[in-house]
């Protein structure tokens, strides 16, 4: 459910170098000589380097290879990256000897006719296209002299989604040679704290994998890092070739104290939605199943498999269809029916007996699925509190009835009136899967290719988890108008369990004082309403001479030069100086209506070793380790609290037993810290005495 702002970017990249033009070594190969291992066609490529640093979900990949030709002649070295489809391509640069030569980025259409051009002029050029299920591939090749070597360097962003309560970080690993030194290096930072981190290899095995891997968090830190040594890569001991060859998945998510985040960072701000605990909206699903002929034989037994999983998962209070079409048209009930124990009974018996026949007519299975749906509604057959949702699963092109793309999309447009989604699945390579996505997006939904592998079943299983718990319907997110100059698309269908909305814009000004973010939606007994809001109880940080303001009922996040600033609503305020020390001011909230006390911040100091040894100040002077020592431990005044001597800087203190609390990690309660208590305003414990401290404010 995440929505990016950057546009995707498939490039061709054009050096303007002649193929054979670049500069040969100094150096030259006298005569014969043994290769190394992982040399191949006398390339020997020596290092491949993946690093990732992720701030916020948003990842920025550098991809490094280099490789030298120890040939005697010129070869040709090409650089092949995976990358996922929901990425785009920054920067790609060359460089040969030392020179490096710049590529440049270009949107698809341009990108394509540029790289016909240059490959027909003999130069170097690269170009991205689909490879696989969720991956698009790059290639370039180069000629490099002998003796020379050649530097790879590719950069990409990608803005990470959150699917099934996860953030997947997905890096395609294929060597194809041994690899001296090889090494995937991932930062991790999420002002939100980490809440787990995972990684897995699914070309090797979990021993081999963890002694290779090295994985970590803490608080809005994670790192994870695979450098398998040439043995590790070997695909059994004695062998010379990689066992390096499938998926690297990261996966990860965070803390999450309320629904919402907003984060600010250099006048923009990214608002990020998810709502847990809240009960499933109930589903109103027509199945709308291709059945003609060329859906015969696998393909139609693991949809067949795939639905009778998806049965399994229906609840009592959903209500559903299928709508089967070939040439023609039949379904399984006139009309929706709940999914009580009998119905889905019946239903699985259905789909065991469903058969292939006949030409393929979209348009009108369709019609029939969102006819069914609307009816329902206005027939009051399903439950006020329901949402709907068609499935179109297809492996071919409509050839039968209307068949004309354009005219079946405007058909569905106007049939479904904007009032639920459309989710097409196309099954297999056959198939006009542009028309699907175009069709699926201009209704609220989405499209997804299912490849004929022996998993199809799990795939279209997969899909419909996915989809299967509607948390809020008609989800609206609301900004002030005179603070946002620009906005990404703010109104959803749906949101999912396990799924995650994101909204982003530009502020007006620097100042958020009158920023407030408002989210409706429909949810499965009551409507509601989540806000972030800004009050005259504020935090003001300044950037020089220019503030952002905010308040303690914000869950707010701000990253500027090296400073990070989280606000947890009501609770407390972390600051953080890069890798260096962190405080932490904790609102301490009493009875509104108390005759004395009135709320109060407590200041904290989280890892004060990293701290300077020059830092001073009332708390400052304690930060890095002092000798003392407590002694004579004896009755005191009162008999529960005794007293002692305390020997610090040269000074004989008496001090008495006591207890404080600690708010750092519950700041309603605290948690109960017994110490000693110094006397007469930390006399001989601090340095100087307690008025030199003391200032008439804070500025």
């Amino acid at each position: 459910m995440a929505s990016a702002w950057w546009p995707c970017l498939i490039l061709a990249l054009l050096s303007g170098l002649a193929a054979s033009g670049f500069p040969r070594s100094p150096f030259q190969l006298l005569g014969k000589r043994s290769l190394p291992e992982g040399v191949a066609d006398g390339v020997e490529v020596y290092s491949t380097k993946i690093n990732s640093k992720v701030t916020s979900r948003f990842a920025h990949n550098v991809v490094t290879t280099r490789a030298v030709n120890r040939a005697d002649t010129a070869k040709e070295v090409s650089f092949d990256v995976e990358l996922p489809k929901t990425a785009f391509i920054t920067n790609f640069t060359l460089t040969i000897d030392g020179v490096t030569y710049p590529g440049n980025v270009k949107e698809k259409e341009v990108a394509k006719k540029q790289y016909e051009k240059a490959v027909s002029q003999g130069k170097t050029a690269g170009l991205v296209k689909a490879s696989g299920r969720k991956l698009e591939k790059f290639t370039v090749s180069v000629n490099v002299a002998a003796g020379s070597k050649v530097t790879f360097e590719l950069t990409y962003e990608e803005l990470l989604k959150r699917h099934k309560g996860k953030y997947e970080m997905y890096l395609k690993v294929q060597p194809k040679q041994l690899v001296k030194h090889f090494e995937i290096d991932v930062d991790i930072f999420e002002p939100q704290g980490i809440s787990m981190l995972d990684a897995e290899a699914s070309f090797i095995t979990n021993d081999l994998l963890g002694s290779a891997l090295t994985k970590s968090f803490s608080g809005k830190k994670g790192h994870v890092s695979f450098k398998p040594s040439l043995d590790q890569q070997r695909s059994c001991p004695t062998c010379t070739d990689s066992l390096l060859n499938g998926d690297f998945t990261i996966t990860y998510d965070v803390n999450r104290e309320s629904p919402g985040n907003v984060q600010i960072v250099n006048g923009y701000f990214v608002h990020f939605f998810a709502p847990q605990g809240l009960p499933v909206v109930p589903k109103n699903v027509a199945f709308v199943i291709d059945i003609s002929g060329s859906m015969a034989g696998r393909k139609l037994e693991q949809t067949k498999e795939a639905l009778l999983r998806i049965l399994e998962d229906m609840k009592e209070e959903d209500y559903l269809n299928f709508i089967l079409f070939s040439g023609d048209v039949s379904t399984w009930k006139e009309h929706l029916v709940q999914a009580t124990p009998e119905n889905l009974q019946e239903a699985r018996t259905f789909v065991k007996s469903m058969e292939d026949k006949g030409m393929t007519n979209i348009n009108d299975g369709l019609l029939r699925g969102i006819s069914m749906l609307n009816k329902a509604r206005e027939e009051h057959r399903v439950p006020e509190r329901s949402t709907a949702i068609v499935i179109m699963l297809t492996d071919g092109d409509a050839n039968v009835g209307e068949s004309r793309p354009e005219k079946i999309q405007e058909n569905v447009r106007n049939a479904i009136g904007g009032k639920f989604p459309l989710y097409n699945l196309g099954f297999g390579n056959n198939l006009n899967y542009n028309f699907l996505e175009n069709m699926a997006l201009e209704n609220h939904g989405f499209a997804r290719r299912i490849y004929e592998d022996s998993d199809a079943d799990l795939q279209l299983q997969g899909f419909y988890e996915e989809v299967a718990n509607p948390l809020l319907t008609g989800v609206e997110m609301d900004y002030p108008e005179n603070a946002i100059l620009g906005l990404t698309q703010n109104t959803y269908q749906h949101f999912y369990d396990g799924s995650e909305i994101v909204v982003a814009g530009r502020l007006v000004g620097e100042d958020v004082n009158s920023f407030k973010a408002d989210v409706k939606g429909h949810g499965a007994t009551n409507d509601l309403t989540f806000t972030e809001e800004v009050t005259t109880e504020k935090i003001t940080l300044w950037n020089r001479a220019v503030p952002s303001t905010f308040s303690w009922l914000d869950t707010v996040t701000v990253t500027q030069d090296g400073l990070s600033m989280m606000i947890n609503r009501k609770k407390n305020m972390v600051v953080s100086f890069g890798d260096g020390v962190t405080f932490v001011v904790v609102l301490h909230q009493v009875w509104k209506k108390h005759p004395v006390h009135h709320d109060f911040l407590g200041f904290y100091v989280v890892d004060s070793h990293r701290m300077s040894a020059q830092t001073h100040g009332l708390l400052g002077q304690f930060f890095q380790p002092f000798d003392f020592k407590v002694s004579d431990i004896r009755p005191g005044s009162d008999p529960t609290k005794p007293d002692a001597t305390l020997v610090v800087k040269t000074h004989q203190l008496t001090v008495t037993r006591g207890s404080q609390k600690d708010y750092r990690k519950d700041a309603n309660i605290g948690t109960k810290v017994v110490c000693w208590f110094v006397h007469n305003n930390g006399e001989g414990l601090i340095d100087g005495v307690h008025t030199d401290y003391i200032v008439p404010n804070l500025f």
